[in-house]
Parts: C-alpha cells; sequence; structure tokens
C-alpha cells in the first residue's frame, strides 16, 4: 500500500430523539422484546421525525464535530456522503449539506456501497487526500432506514434505525491514520439483499416492486460470516500488523449474533469490539462511525490505538480499513 499522507483529525455523531422499542414494535408486527434480543441483539432503534431528513442527520453530525473540534469547515474541498437513502435522487445529499453548512468552495458527491459505504467513502478521501488532489475532506455516512422499511415485515423492520456520523480527513505527512485496506465485490448475491428502482428483474429473479428494504437474512449471514473474516485476514496481510496488534474492531452494526459469529471465526476478541446497534439498531453506512463515537466519548478509544473498521453489505459490497487514530482527545 502506498503511504497514506491522511489523517482523521475529528469525529461527530447525531442520532434522532424518538426512539422506537422493541416493546412499541410488537404492537405493529407479530414479534416481541424477547425474539429480537435474542435473534439480533438490539433493544430500540432512532427513529428520524416527520420533517428530518438525511441531510438534516448529516448536518447535526457534523456540527456535533465543530462544537466538539472547533474545527473550521471554510476550507474543506470535498464532501463525500455515504447513503442510500437520500432526501431526493438529485440533488445529491452532499451538495444539500454544502447548502446547509454554508461551504463554498467544495466539492460534493454522494457513494452508495450500502451498509460498506462508510469504509469505501473513507477509502476514497485517503485517496484523494494521498494524491495531492485534495487537502481536507468530510466523509459522512448518514441514512434515515426507517423510511425504506416495510413495517408488516418482521424479518427486516425490526433491524433498522437512522443515524449519521462524520470524520474529518486531512492532509497529514507525518502521521497519516491510514495504514491498510481491502475492498471486494461479489454483485451475484445483489439478488439476497436489494431496494427496488427503476428495474423489475435482476439475474432472472423478479423483485418486490415496493420501493421498501428486501433482505435474504439468512444468505446475508451465511456470506458475512465466511467472507468477513477472510477478508480481515487479507487486510492484515498488506500491512506490518497482526490481529493480536488491533486495538479495536468496529464491524458493521448489522447483527450481534452475526458479528459473535465473525469474532469467533476471525480470533478477535467480542470484548474488543465496538458495536452500536443495541441502542441505535442498524444505521447501514452510519453504524461505523456511531460505534467508534460511543468508544472515543466513553475514553475507551485513544490516540494511537489500531483501528479495524470493517463494512459489509448491499452489493455484495466489503471495505475494510485498519487506521491508526488520529484524534486528539
Amino acid at each position: 500500500m502506498e503511504q497514506s499522507k491522511a489523517r482523521v483529525t475529528a469525529i461527530g455523531t447525531y442520532v434522532p430523539e424518538h426512539r422506537l422499542t422493541n416493546h412499541e414494535l410488537a404492537k405493529m408486527v407479530d414479534t416481541s422484546d424477547e425474539w429480537i434480543t435474542q435473534r439480533t441483539g438490539i433493544k430500540e432503534r432512532r427513529i428520524a421525525a416527520e420533517n428530518e431528513f438525511t441531510s438534516d442527520l448529516a448536518v447535526a453530525a457534523i456540527r456535533n464535530l465543530i462544537e466538539r473540534y472547533q474545527k473550521s469547515m471554510d476550507d474543506v474541498d470535498m464532501i463525500i456522503v455515504a447513503t442510500t437513502t437520500s432526501d431526493y435522487i438529485f440533488p445529491s445529499v452532499a451538495s444539500q449539506v454544502q447548502k446547509k453548512i454554508g461551504m463554498k468552495q467544495t466539492g460534493a458527491i454522494d457513494v452508495n456501497a450500502a451498509c460498506g459505504g462508510f469504509g469505501y467513502a473513507l477509502h476514497l478521501a485517503n485517496g484523494l487526500i494521498t494524491s495531492g488532489l485534495h487537502q481536507k475532506i468530510l466523509v459522512i455516512g448518514s441514512e434515515t432506514m426507517s423510511r425504506s422499511m416495510d413495517y408488516e415485515d418482521r424479518s427486516t423492520c425490526i433491524l433498522f434505525g437512522d443515524g449519521a456520523g462524520a470524520f474529518l480527513v486531512e492532509r497529514d505527512e507525518h502521521n497519516p491514520s491510514f495504514l491498510s485496506y481491502h475492498l471486494t465485490t461479489e454483485g451475484e448475491g445483489g439478488i439476497h439483499l436489494y431496494r427496488s428502482g427503476t428495474a423489475t428483474m435482476m439475474d432472472g429473479v423478479e423483485l418486490k416492486p415496493t420501493g421498501h428494504l428486501v433482505q435474504n437474512g439468512r444468505e446475508v449471514y451465511r456470506w458475512a460470516v465466511t467472507t468477513v473474516p477472510q477478508g480481515m485476514q487479507k487486510l492484515l496481510e498488506k500491512s506490518s500488523y497482526t490481529l493480536a496488534q488491533v486495538d479495536w474492531f468496529v464491524p458493521h452494526s448489522a447483527n450481534k449474533r452475526m458479528i459473535e459469529s465473525i469474532c469467533e471465526k476471525s480470533g478477535f476478541p467480542l470484548e474488543k469490539t465496538l458495536i452500536s446497534l443495541e441502542y441505535c439498531g442498524n444505521t447501514s453506512s452510519a453504524s461505523i462511525p456511531l460505534s467508534l463515537d460511543m468508544a472515543v466519548q466513553d475514553g475507551r478509544v485513544k490516540k494511537g490505538d489500531k483501528i479495524l473498521i470493517y463494512g459489509f453489505g448491499g452489493g455484495l459490497t466489503q471495505a475494510g480499513l485498519l487506521l491508526e487514530w488520529g484524534v486528539e482527545s
């Protein structure tokens, strides 16, 4: 891997105020708190207000970052938003963020890699800065997954929630954050996790044209617990680090049982694994920054810690990165 010249210098997060608990869901669909907790580890999820959209969550996460780290946004020269739940088909969420924050001289793009999106967006930011094309990039994962749910389908609606997280990535030739990466895609598995659009077929299979998220949970689970541990190993093989030298593992917070299996197969301790799903649900591209920030705020994650983040989801895509945490406490 080419020597990175980019460092993560700040983090901010936001979740909506409204909590949708398992007990409340049990009044909407045939389920129970015990059933959901045993199978997913989720107790509640946050739900955006009626007038609160993906760009609003992203802006709130950025404002949290600014307040905590006293960072200026005036010289940000690129905004990258990972999302599958944009306010509009176009304009992009990133362009809405630019407008609402008031940044003038910046590019703005959205990245759609589903639950692997934040990792892909970070990878792009590292490449743009290391190449010298950009100096200061906002990377955001923001989702209003509740708006793509079928609340009559208990296999999916129990999982997802809304939230946002933001990293500021700046040029730093002496103390870079990015140590290694691993990206992969298995497009043939796309039929197992999708939200329909204009196409009515995928690989000869008729799609459900409802606009709701559709998931074959069994197939996605099998794919993730088999391939993520392999990807973690490949990522580390590119670096000079071993799994024992990793301080924290931050997987996409999809399902606690899935994460337990990934940890078991990879040999990484569950107690050093950071997740946000218990009280946020599966927030897709926002889950990794939400999980990490919980540990930043309570003092577990410290500057210099080696952090392995690993996103995986619809596509089927994966994006893992090994970072040296560069944010001052």
